[in-house]
């Protein structure tokens, strides 16, 4: 292996390594909306600086070119699969655009410039019922496959043509999700027989063979972590990550793979639709409210009134928060969407032209 040719593949792994080690440190806020920006933005830099390993990578310096081309065909059937992950995020990201404007309308009726009558808080608890509805009927479509037929795909923009030619064969696998579509079973398949290479492999691929590794469980990890955080089709979780702890990044992944496993068995967290913070937030801030509401006794006192302006001013700020993190989730969702895409296209092309 020359010099220049080890650097790049230890630099990759490197910069794997340091990505997982900033997602996994204190100061992070796990499974909050901010973490899945973070961990999406780190994915595509990991999927570039991959893509720009492969392109770099002499095929004379490779002694079994017939082995690199069978790793890489396998990785790019495993991102294939990540695509119908992406379109069912993005739908869990839409169910909570609705629960927000089913919270706008608590915040409309109990807003602060208004004097609070029976009328304001009768629309509040209508509105904060249909959400506890919302949110159980999602928490039963999570694990009862029961979500209506879904239509929506990141390809399906006013692209131009020239972009459909590159995207068509992928429709009969992410078009859509279809009712029967299962996202435990779509990470299962992600992560099927996924095992480290024996060093006769990495030998043989001068490197590559660990670097194609590394990009299959950080690619099984991020669809995972997605999987966990937002609502959708038939959630599960258990997804067993084996890797070798020579590798830099493992210690960290792994770390996280533990921390959300936790999070998942907590008693308050168990039954949840996703595990995103802001989700949890939603829900105790709703119950709050809604508890709240059956409480109160008109006219108002001062410090009730005071207690759920406080209250609403809480929501507010959650509303807030949500509403500025979910549209930049999901351009980063389209964004892998498409990288995964063109990546694919392109690689297969490649291998095409070494096999003529």
């Amino acid at each position: 292996m020359d010099g220049a040719k080890a650097l790049d593949l230890d630099t990759f792994q490197t910069h794997v390594a340091d990505c997982f080690q900033h997602l996994s440190s204190p100061s992070q806020d796990l499974l909050s909306l901010s973490w899945l920006r973070d961990l999406l933005d780190g994915f595509l830099r990991i999927h570039h600086q991959f893509k720009l390993l492969l392109l770099s990578t002499p095929k004379s310096n490779v002694s079994s070119r017939p082995a690199v081309d069978r790793l890489l065909s396998d990785y790019f059937e495993r991102s294939v699969k990540a695509l119908d992950v992406c379109n069912a995020i993005r739908d869990g990201i839409e169910q909570m655009r609705q629960w927000q404007k089913l919270l706008e309308i608590v915040l409309c009726a109990l807003d602060r410039d208004r004097t609070l009558g029976e009328g304001q808080f009768r629309r509040a608890k209508k509105a904060l019922i249909d959400l506890a509805i919302a949110m159980l009927d999602d928490k039963d479509s999570s694990n009862n496959n029961t979500l209506a037929h879904r239509n929506r795909s990141f390809g399906r923009s006013n692209a131009p043509a020239k972009d459909y030619r590159s995207m068509g064969h992928f429709r009969s696998l992410s078009w859509s999700v279809s009712r029967s579509w299962s996202a435990a079973r779509q990470l299962q398949a992600i992560g099927n027989n996924l095992c480290a290479p024996r060093p006769n492999e990495v030998v043989a691929t001068n490197g590559l063979a660990s670097a194609v590794f590394t990009i299959n469980s950080v690619l099984l990890f991020v669809m995972w972590a997605l999987v966990a955080a937002i609502p959708c089709q038939d959630r599960g979780l258990q997804v067993h990550f084996t890797i070798p702890r020579t590798f830099g990044w493992a210690a960290p992944l792994l770390s996280l793979h533990e921390r959300i496993m936790e999070e998942s068995k907590r008693r308050d967290r168990r039954n949840a639709c996703a595990l995103l913070k802001e989700i949890h937030q939603i829900e105790k801030c709703s119950r709050v409210i809604s508890e709240l509401a059956d409480s109160v006794q008109f006219p108002l006192s001062e410090e009730k009134e005071g207690e759920v302006r406080q209250r609403v001013q809480e929501l507010s700020q959650l509303c807030e928060g949500i509403k500025e993190g979910l549209d930049p989730l999901e351009r980063q969702v389209r964004e892998v969407f498409h990288g995964i895409v063109r990546s694919r296209t392109e690689g297969m092309d490649s291998l095409g032209k070494t096999n003529e």
